[in-house]
Order: C-alpha cells, then structure tokens, then sequence
C-alpha cells in the first residue's frame, strides 16, 4: 500500500493507457512516484461529470495531463496550482482567466522543435525529389520513369528561405549543415547575434526571403496579425518550380492563394499544417499534382514523447523545489496558440 506525505501536494495524473506508456514509460513513471507520492493516477479518457467529481473529491494543488483530459472548470483555480500538459496547445484544456489569476501552466514546448525539424527536412526532401508523384504512379498506374531525366531535384547548394527563425529554424539549420545550402530567415524578433551564430544571412524583407529561396519554410507564428500573410503576392515571388513546405501554422498561408500560384509556376508544395484541421475531403490542396500532403505529424512521433515526459519531470522537481519552470506557458503564449 502506497503510503502518504502529508507536507507534499495532492496531484493528480489523469493519461489514457497509451499517454501513459509513451509519454511516461515505466523509469519516468519510478521517478514520478517518488517526487509525487501523494498522487492519484486516473485512466482517460473520463466523462465531464466525472471529472469534475474526481477534481472536487481530490482537490489536487498539481494536475499531470495530455491530450485526452477534459476542460479544467473554473472552479478548480481555488485549489489547482500547477499544471503539467504533456502536449502542446492548452487552449481546449485551460480558459484563459484561469492563467490570468495565476495558474502556472507548462507545456512540451521547444522540446519538440528537433522532432519538427526532422520532419520539415523530410518534407523538403520528398518535394524535390517528387517522392509523393513517384509513389502515387506506382502504386496505382504501375509507373517507372522514362528515360534518365526524371523531374527530380537534390538539396545540395539549394538556396533556403526561413520565415521564422525560432526553435524548431534554428535546429532545421543544424540538420541542414551536410547540405552546404546557402541560408536566409526573415524573423525580425530575433537578434543579429542569432543569425551570426548561425552563419544564416538576415533577409530584410519577406519580398527578398522568397524571392531568392529555391526551398522555403514556413515556420511564422499564428499571430491574429499573420493571417493570409503569405498571400499571393508574396508566393508570386518564388521561382518557377520552387519548393514551399509549411510545417508551421496553416492559418498564416492563403491556401486558396497556393493552390492558384502552385498550378500556374508548377510550385512543388510540401504541407503538415492547413488552415482547417482536418483537412476537408473536398480541399483542392487533395490531388493537386506536385504536393505532399501530411495529416499534422510533424510532432514528436510516438517513440521520442519520453522527451516530453523528462521534460515534466525535470518541472515537476522545479515546482516543488520552487525553481523556475521550464516552458511556462504566458498569455502571449496562449493567445498564439491553436
């Protein structure tokens, strides 16, 4: 029988069986039980009613979660303290006032960006090499290549365009590095010294990013102001058979403005991420030739979501020590979020 300290906080872990085991495999969930002994651990997903009955029976000062707990009613903020989301967006867990009034809630944050990196890398791959065109006309038309001068690209000494130099740019140009790829971002927020480290070349205005990239990622922020900014005017700018990979946000990207300039300079285009999730089965981005399409994966894949899970841990020691948490997630934060 698991015995209680009185002077450590009630918390609470509410994860389905697989949050569980990926998030928080066995030697994390040791380490757990001994920072938290005090904690009761409950099997998502649970019903609202539910839920608001383990929060008022519990009354847990720390509440551990992922992707399948319910929305935190506001009643809770008179006990609940910290919250450690596994995941990223909170937006559908936690009402804003919640963090206004001071819930300290922390997230999987940069912990992510090498995963997102790795996946930005391979989308841009797949594009110039056509991949998903090759793969589609051999399974379903029995295709080979005609000739030995197939419509293929490599990323060697390509020029790549980055709108967005935060984590998840910054590790997309170490991955970069065997490539010998000439790199400029545009991310005004980001100091020169960023850039020198980098070795990337600060563009001074988008016009110039994507007019001189033969590969451009879109990694800006989902800002209320970053709506359609990458319209066609700007998407005009690529050159004919340009690569543009969105692993970012969908919004941020006028997909009605890609689908026209895409048909009209045979853009190759490489998305994760689309301004309506999922994606409609009726999107014109479905079957337009030359695009690789991904249903959100760019995330931390299943086998790598123990990274999120140290990540808690390491936060969980910092609340109860009162150390700094590591991702707190501040008004800014959540407003950007989807």
């Amino acid at each position: 029988m698991k015995t209680t300290n009185k002077n450590l906080p009630v918390a609470l872990i509410v994860l389905t069986p697989q949050e569980r085991e990926e998030f928080l495999p066995e030697f994390l969930r040791l380490q757990l039980d001994r920072l938290l002994p005090n904690a009761i651990w409950v099997e998502a997903p649970i019903s609202a009613g539910e839920w608001s009955g383990l929060l008022g029976t519990h009354q847990p000062e720390i509440l551990v979660c992922a992707w399948e707990t319910p929305s935190i009613p506001a009643e809770a903020a008179a006990h609940l303290k910290y919250v450690c989301y596994l995941c990223g967006s909170i937006r559908t867990l936690i009402p804003r006032n919640l963090i206004q009034n001071g819930l300290l809630i922390t997230n999987w944050g940069a912990i992510i960006s090498n995963t997102v990196a790795e996946c930005t890398l391979l989308l841009m791959l797949a594009a110039l090499r056509r991949a998903s065109n090759w793969a589609l006309a051999m399974h379903t038309q029995g295709a080979w290549k005609q000739g030995r001068h197939p419509d293929t690209l490599s990323l060697f000494h390509r020029r790549v365009g980055i709108h967005g130099l935060g984590a998840i740019g910054r590790d997309l140009v170490k991955l970069l590095a065997p490539f010998n790829v000439e790199i400029s971002a545009y991310s005004p927020s980001v100091p020169d010294e960023m850039y020198e480290q980098l070795n990337v070349h600060r563009a001074a205005t988008l016009e110039e990013l994507f007019s001189q990239a033969d590969v451009l990622v879109e990694l800006a922020p989902g800002k209320p102001e970053n709506l359609h900014l990458v319209g066609e005017e700007l998407l005009n700018l690529l050159p004919e058979q340009a690569v543009f990979v969105n692993v970012g946000r969908g919004m941020v990207v006028d997909e009605e403005a890609l689908v026209r300039v895409s048909r009209k300079k045979n853009l190759h285009i490489a998305l994760d991420v689309y301004e309506t999730e999922p994606l409609p089965k009726d999107s014109p981005l479905r079957g337009l030739p030359n695009t690789t399409l991904l249903p959100h994966l760019g995330g931390p894949t299943p086998d790598r979501r123990r990274d999120c899970g140290e990540l808690a841990i390491k936060n969980i020691e910092n609340y109860l020590n009162h150390d700094p948490l590591i991702n707190l997630v501040t008004l800014e934060g959540y407003d950007r979020a989807t």
